[in-house]
């Protein structure tokens, strides 16, 4: 799929070198709509145009977005020529259609519900794939013995729906186990309080969230906070059902026929990339850039949280972003086999050549390196954070 993507891509951009010129230092340089053309400069002075732009985001202001945050508060995007909006998402929010009806110029969104917006006619291409692995765990309480998704057998499972349930229903059926008859399934709010309440045995939790929160809890058998040896969790990167999420989506048609918006693509995402490359250096600074921007949550939730999403993102031994063609196959295939209890898949069919493509990013990871940027983090290591009650 990758050399298709590419080939298609490069044939859809064929004519660049009438319309985009690289500049003295590697950057591209494209036709704004007025004819003139625009050349990011590395003090962010000498723009003849600023391009700007929209960036939707699937959720509210937290540190999962912490890099595209960093990129405008350090002058990451006035630097590359770009004005960048960042709009924050919510529950009746679908990043993915925003981008496809013109409300957003980039969206933030997992690659499944994307590929299901594309399959149903929105014409978005993931352009660079920020998280590198899965967030979601299933998360129980020691004593409820669930450590493999065969365990799960016969239990109460908490699951959000929505689309995020379909790691865990492929990670039932690798086990052998029928989702629809083999276990309890439990409508699950956005919280832990289900599973903390023994309602349910094992709840779904993203690690930079909901499984703080429990870490932020009451052990009622100890009076002091739940430690990570109180807990169990099945990690579906190990159990080979992850699929990939947060990356960056543009518009399929401009990217094909809009020189400019194939050059502004490169600069946000180099931008981006940048960002979190700050954000992997300096965390603390990142969570108080967040918290600034009117995050709701605690402190030390907020610094657990930027710790974690770094790990999603680093290492990415091929550079931050770039879409790795196995652990794509593994997402399309969990979302054409995997069934939920309507016996629905994500996708019925293999998205096609468009569906994402590394061009952009590759380019703008070029830019990075020669400027003198570790794009890949091999070195990263995450820091020991201590949660407060509540994540104060």
């Amino acid at each position: 799929m990758l050399g298709a993507a590419l080939t298609l891509l490069a044939t859809a951009c064929g004519d660049d070198d009438d319309d985009a010129t690289p500049a003295a230092d590697g950057v591209t340089t494209a036709p704004a709509a007025d004819g003139t053309t625009a050349t990011p400069a590395a003090d962010g002075a000498g723009c003849a145009t600023v391009d700007s732009v929209k960036l939707q985001l699937q959720w509210v202001t937290q540190a999962q977005f912490a890099g595209y945050f960093a990129a405008d508060d350090q002058g990451f995007y006035e630097r590359n020529c770009l004005s960048v909006e960042i709009l924050e998402g919510g529950i009746e929010i679908v990043p993915q259609t925003q981008l496809a009806t013109g409300a957003a110029d980039f969206a933030i969104a997992w690659v499944p519900k994307a590929l299901a917006s594309r399959e149903a006619g929105a014409l978005i291409t993931d352009v660079a794939q920020i998280f590198q692995r899965s967030g979601t765990l299933q998360v129980s309480l020691l004593d409820a013995g669930i450590s493999e998704p065969a365990d799960l057998e016969g239990k109460n499972v908490g699951n959000w729906g929505f689309g995020n349930e379909f790691e865990l229903f492929a990670g039932i059926t690798l086990a052998g186990l029928d989702p629809a008859t083999d276990v309890n399934l439990v409508g699950q709010q956005f919280d832990m309080q289900a599973l903390l309440a023994g309602d349910i045995d094992a709840a779904q939790a993203m690690i930079y969230n909901e499984y703080a929160q429990v870490l932020e809890a009451e052990n009622p058998a100890t009076g002091e906070l739940y430690t990570a040896e109180d807990l169990t969790v099945i990690n579906w990167n190990t159990v080979g059902t992850a699929m990939l999420q947060d990356a960056i989506w543009a518009n399929s048609e401009k990217l094909a026929s809009d020189p400019a918006y194939q050059d502004i693509t490169v600069r946000f995402i180099k931008a981006s990339i940048e960002g979190w490359v700050f954000c992997r250096e300096n965390p603390e600074s990142c969570r108080d850039i967040v918290v600034a921007r009117g995050s709701t949550l605690g402190l030390s939730h907020q610094l657990w949280q930027m710790n974690e999403i770094n790990n999603l993102i680093w290492p990415s031994p091929a550079g931050a972003g770039v879409i790795d063609q196995a652990l794509w196959d593994q997402t399309v295939n969990v979302a054409l086999e995997a069934k939920n209890l309507e016996g629905t898949t994500v996708i019925t069919k293999a998205p096609d050549a468009e569906a994402f493509t590394n061009i952009y990013v590759e380019q703008a990871l070029a830019e990075l390196k020669a400027e003198g940027l570790d794009v890949t983090g091999e070195a990263f290591t995450p820091l020991t954070v201590t949660l407060n009650p509540g994540g104060e």
